[in-house]
């Protein structure tokens, strides 16, 4: 190294300020963080603002709905009712929470998917017959006859002419049905119409009968 150099290095100043600089005072570094804190604190008066006016869940109760589309007429299955959760303000009054008691009731109107199964679309007092039957009503020409044949009994049917022609047979087995409570307590007293569950060509005969056809039972076994 020349001489010139050394002395050259010796002359140049040192700066030993920046070693000893005094840090921020705590003032400046708050007004420097004043934003991101000023939105921090607003961002959690809004939560809480928010979840103090939310209103509480709203409580709910089952009720049974239609699974799918119903006909009217349809007598319910259990697959045809499921379970789904209502606010209890709007389930109405009386309304089953199960789906088993509506399970062979038979349905008053059509039904679509979903609708809540209430009192209001059922039929009351429906009167059905064993699965491939159907019910007919029949007067017989001897009311104490009619009156005698209990439900559950099992009848044949035969018609007679007034001509004394012999009579034809236009029922066998059929079954007596309880007749529904409104029937009971009214209609014709003098000849109270008969309900029986009878094969549906039966019932074409019962019908096809004519009103001078005399109807009379058999009881069978």
């Amino acid at each position: 190294m020349h001489p010139h150099d050394e002395s050259e290095l010796c002359r140049t100043p040192i700066d030993r300020t920046s070693a000893h600089r005094p840090l921020p005072p705590a003032r400046v570094l708050l007004w420097r963080a004043r934003l991101p804190l000023t939105a921090l604190l607003l961002g959690i008066a809004c939560v809480v603002v928010v979840d103090e006016l939310r209103p509480p869940p709203a409580q709910t109760s089952p009720v049974p709905v239609a699974s799918h589309a119903l006909p009217a007429g349809h007598v319910l299955v259990a697959s045809d009712l499921t379970l789904a959760e209502m606010p209890s303000s709007l389930v109405p009054s009386g309304a089953p929470t199960v789906a088993a008691p509506l399970v062979g009731a038979a349905l008053a109107v059509r039904v679509p998917a979903g609708l809540p199964i209430v009192d209001g679309l059922l039929v009351h007092d429906l009167v059905t017959g064993p699965a491939g039957t159907v019910v007919a009503a029949v007067r017989l020409a001897d009311p104490a006859v009619a009156a005698l044949l209990a439900t559950g009994t099992h009848i044949d049917v035969l018609a007679a002419t007034d001509d004394g022609s012999t009579g034809r047979s236009l029922a066998r087995g059929a079954l007596v049905l309880a007749p529904p409570e409104a029937a009971g307590r009214g209609g014709d007293a003098s000849s109270p119409p008969v309900l029986l569950a009878v094969a549906p060509a039966e019932a074409a005969a019962l019908a096809g009968a004519g009103p001078s056809a005399l109807l009379s039972a058999v009881i069978v076994e």
